[in-house]
């Protein structure tokens, strides 16, 4: 076995060479996730491998680790959030090269099946088989553990580790002045969230909104609704350093659902009901509450994931008031198209990342993370796995509350400062 013989080096499809790297491995749901040393193969022909410098921590993730996707999906090296630098490309592979910035995306388009060709990118079949299968578009697996046992890819990234291969579709360039320790939210959170209002609703200026959950996704929906001019938006949540920060981001109005029904108060601030509803829970409770907020003839988008086998029920005699429900999934656009235009809201400093984030921790403290996320505690964690590549001063406006456990520069600049 032998190492990349340097940084930035590049390696023909025919390269067999493995590195020996640090990941975060999903071996059972129940069980803690732990940090092993595994074998990652080099990309091949129509992939690149990138240097992980950061990966967020959402509730995909959580819904992996406790099994709640379906049976069969471990072990996996966890992690579809994140980004870095390119550091070699198989063969085949145009508008990439070693040194390229780039945030993963874990849905890459083939372009050629129905949903593609119909525009619904994100529901690209051969994209999602092999990213319920956690293996790569070929149907193979670039990863080993050191017992010889084959790993999944999880979601087809698998960023909780120093290094990933992923298929050329699932690193999207991005411009060398948006630090990746904030970059590496795009490919999830950011594109998720901004997407549903932006694409699955097309919320116009004007409209009333309410957004039910405000973790890490829900925050960036509320963005996306001030972005798009929505004139009302009430955030829901039951914890009120979410409601707070809901309201630091855009939203007009806040509800906790302990002290009242959410749908009724709902209707009472916006005088019959709202436009759009935008679910980022995924519980039934949370979702009738969504269907129940809307005025007739308005829309309620499920933005959250619900673990497998759960179903809702809805009132049917409502479908006469031409209410609708309906999915959103990863944003419901081609992250690709979309990329361009989010980042220059970020380099414009209309969009804000970094305060999202709550914490950032180390690659062993993602078992951490995971808890955090059971209990509903912050908002997104952000591995650093690199922090000089992450950014020097990446922390520094994390939130304004970041944990310093992340170590390097990361950590330090994220020290003292005060999901889905």
């Amino acid at each position: 076995m032998r190492a990349l013989p340097s940084p930035l080096s590049e390696f023909g499809s025919s390269v067999s060479a493995e590195i020996e790297m640090r990941a975060c491995v999903l071996r059972e749901p129940g069980r803690p996730v732990s940090v092993e040393t595994v074998r990652l193969q080099a990309p091949q022909r129509g992939e690149v491998l990138v240097r992980v410098a950061a990966a967020g921590v959402c509730h995909s993730d959580l819904h992996l680790a406790d099994g709640s996707l379906g049976a069969g999906r471990w072990p996996m090296v966890l992690g579809h959030e994140g980004a870095g630098i390119v550091e070699a490309v198989g063969g085949d592979v145009d508008g990439l090269a070693p040194g390229d910035h780039v945030a993963f995306c874990f849905v890459p388009s083939c372009g050629c099946c129905e949903a593609c060709r119909s525009g619904r990118r994100t529901l690209c079949g051969p994209a999602a088989a092999n990213g319920a299968a956690g293996t790569l578009l070929d149907g193979s697996s670039r990863l080993w553990a050191a017992d010889g046992t084959v790993l999944q890819h999880g979601l087809m990234v698998a960023c909780f580790a120093e290094f990933a291969v992923v298929p050329a579709g699932g690193a999207i360039p991005i411009p060398h002045d948006v630090p990746l320790w904030q970059a590496a939210l795009l490919g999830c959170g950011v594109v998720t969230g901004i997407g549903a209002v932006t694409r699955a609703a097309g919320v116009r200026i004007g409209e009333r909104v309410c957004v039910i959950g405000c973790g890490g996704v829900g925050l960036q929906v509320i963005a996306g609704a001030r972005l798009a001019g929505a004139a009302m938006i009430v955030a829901v949540d039951r914890r009120p350093q979410q409601l707070e920060h809901a309201l630091r981001r855009g939203a007009t109005h806040a509800i906790d659902p302990a002290a009242t029904d959410p749908a009724a108060e709902v209707r009472a601030i916006t005088a019959g009901g709202v436009d759009y509803a935008f679910e980022v829970v995924g519980t039934p409770p949370t979702i009738r509450a969504a269907w129940d907020a809307l005025r007739p003839g308005g829309t309620a988008i499920v933005v959250g994931l619900a673990p497998a086998g759960v179903e809702v029920s809805l009132p049917a005699i409502e479908f006469l008031s031409e209410k609708a429900i309906k999915g959103s999934y990863y944003g419901s656009a081609d992250p690709a198209e979309v990329f361009p235009g989010l980042l220059e809201l970020v380099r414009s400093g209309r969009l804000e990342l970094g305060d999202v984030v709550s914490d950032l921790i180390e690659l062993e403290a993602v078992q951490g993370a995971l808890q955090r996320l059971r209990r509903g505690e912050g908002e997104r964690s952000v591995v650093i796995l690199d922090a000089e590549l992450a950014g020097a001063h990446a922390g520094g406006d994390a939130g304004g509350h970041a944990r310093g456990d992340a170590g390097g520069d990361a950590g330090r600049h994220a020290g003292g400062h005060g999901e889905r």
